[in-house]
C-alpha cells in the first residue's frame, strides 16, 4: 500500500512538467516535431517502438477487413513508421498529420520508398476531407479510401474526436473502411506514466520530452467510440482489446506494452 502510494508523489512534478506544453494542440505538437532527434527504438519518440511486432498484430484485420485494392490515409502519420510499413500491403499510403515538421520528417524518412506520400493536414479542421482528395488524386488516386489511426484519438479533446469522425465519413465512401487502434489504459495519468517507467526519481526521457511538449492523453475504448463514430452515421465490422507498444523504456531491448482497443469501421 505504502508504495503505492508513493507513486502520487510524483503529481507535482507531472503537473510542472504540463505546464510547459503549449495549450494549442497544433503548435505543440510541431514544436514537439520540430525538436526531435533520432526515431525508432533509440531514440526521442516515445510511440516508435523501432520494430514492426505491433503491426503483425494488426494484419489480420487490416488483411481481410480492408479493401486492398483502395488506398490507405495513415492520419497522425507523425515520422511515417506505419505509412512505411502499410506501402507493403496498399497500392498507396499516404501520411498525414497536423505538424508540417512531422511530414518533413517522415518525407526525409521515406526517401526513395515508392507508394508512400505525404501531407500537413488538421484532419479535425473543416477542410480536412477536401485537402486529403486532392492529395490522394495529386498521388493518381481518386474515389473511396481506407484509413488508418494509431494513438491519435486518445490525445484528443471530444469536440475534436467527432470532427475528425466526421471528416472521415465522406473520404471512406461505400468501400473504404477505419481501422483504428489506441492507448486503452484504464487508469489515471500517474499509473499510466508509472506503468511506463516514471518514479519519484526519474522518468524515462522519451516519456518526459512527451509530458513536457504535448496534450495530456486520456483513454479511447469502446465507449469513446461509440460518442465520436455514432451507430446513425457508423457501422462497426469488428472491434477488441489489442497492445500498443513504445519505444523500450525500462529495459534496454523490450519495448512497452499498453492496453488498448482496436476497431475497424464502414460508414453507413
Amino acid at each position: 500500500m505504502l508504495s503505492a502510494l508513493k507513486k502520487y508523489l510524483l503529481l507535482p512534478k507531472l503537473v510542472k512538467l504540463a505546464s510547459n506544453a503549449p495549450k494549442d494542440p497544433g503548435v505543440a505538437w510541431d514544436q514537439y516535431w520540430g525538436r526531435v532527434g533520432a526515431t525508432g527504438a533509440r531514440g526521442d519518440v516515445l510511440w516508435d517502438s523501432g520494430s514492426d511486432h505491433e503491426l503483425r498484430a494488426y494484419l489480420e484485420h487490416l488483411t481481410r477487413q480492408l479493401d486492398p485494392s483502395l488506398p490507405i490515409v495513415d492520419v497522425g502519420c507523425g515520422n511515417g513508421v506505419f505509412s512505411r510499413a502499410l506501402a507493403a500491403y496498399f497500392p498507396h499510403v499516404l501520411g498525414v498529420d497536423v505538424s508540417a515538421n512531422a511530414i518533413a520528417r517522415a518525407a526525409a524518412e521515406s526517401e526513395g520508398l515508392e507508394r508512400v506520400s505525404y501531407a500537413a493536414v488538421d484532419m479535425t479542421a473543416p477542410a480536412g476531407n477536401r485537402a486529403v482528395t486532392a492529395a490522394l488524386a495529386s498521388a493518381g488516386f481518386t474515389g473511396e479510401a481506407n484509413i488508418f489511426i494509431r494513438g491519435v484519438l486518445h490525445v484528443l479533446k471530444k469536440p475534436a474526436q467527432a470532427a475528425l469522425a466526421g471528416q472521415l465519413h465522406p473520404l471512406v465512401g461505400k468501400r473504404g473502411r477505419v481501422f483504428l487502434a489506441e492507448t486503452d489504459f484504464h487508469g489515471n495519468p500517474v499509473q499510466y506514466v508509472s506503468h511506463l517507467g516514471a518514479t519519484l526519481h526519474s522518468i524515462p526521457g522519451p516519456l518526459e520530452k512527451a509530458i513536457r511538449g504535448l496534450p495530456m492523453p486520456g483513454r479511447f475504448g469502446t465507449a469513446q467510440r461509440r460518442r465520436a463514430f455514432p451507430e446513425a452515421s457508423w457501422d462497426v465490422v469488428e472491434d477488441g482489446p489489442v497492445t500498443l507498444e513504445t519505444r523500450p523504456l525500462k529495459s534496454p531491448d523490450r519495448p512497452e506494452q499498453i492496453p488498448g482497443y482496436f476497431a475497424v469501421l464502414q460508414a453507413r
